[in-house]
């Protein structure tokens, strides 16, 4: 797998994982644009997701990685923005499918429901996987409203 930008953030309960998660990134040749958060301190997710899904968005990185305490809150945030497709992770089979099926193009993660092994794995198989189109593509252009 070639190196990519991948965008990265969480709220407090997910820094933990964060860490972690974007350790694995770098060592595996990523480029990371960090949107915090850095600190223990509370925070709100909202605001981490609303930044990463922004740099996806626009095509400053190709994927995303958010976490927080169940990854269900910040997916919801991150899922506000047009053309994101942020998914919750808990397993590689996930992983796969969301990219194979979904086009997904973050990655979420409940620091507070998956562990770290099963996160790095579920990570690596969502960066290694391609969308496989056909009649997946025909479902996704259902996802985005008319104009």
């Amino acid at each position: 797998m070639s190196a990519l930008t991948i965008a990265i953030g969480g709220d407090h309960a997910g820094l933990p994982l964060k860490t972690i998660l974007q350790a694995a990134l770098a060592e595996a040749g990523h480029s990371l644009l960090d949107f915090g958060t850095n600190s223990p301190d509370s925070v709100d997710y909202p605001d981490f997701a609303h930044k990463v899904a922004e740099a996806v968005a626009a095509g400053s990185a190709r994927f995303g990685v958010l976490v927080c305490g169940t990854g269900i809150g910040i997916s919801i945030a991150a899922n506000r923005h047009p053309g994101i497709r942020a998914a919750v992770l808990h397993n590689t089979t996930e992983a796969r499918l969301t990219r194979a099926h979904n086009d997904a193009n973050i990655a979420c993660f409940g620091a507070r429901l998956v562990g770290t092994e099963p996160a790095l794995d579920a990570l690596r198989a969502f960066l290694a996987t391609e969308f496989e189109g056909g009649r997946h593509a025909r479902r996704l252009a259902k996802l985005t409203p008319p104009a």
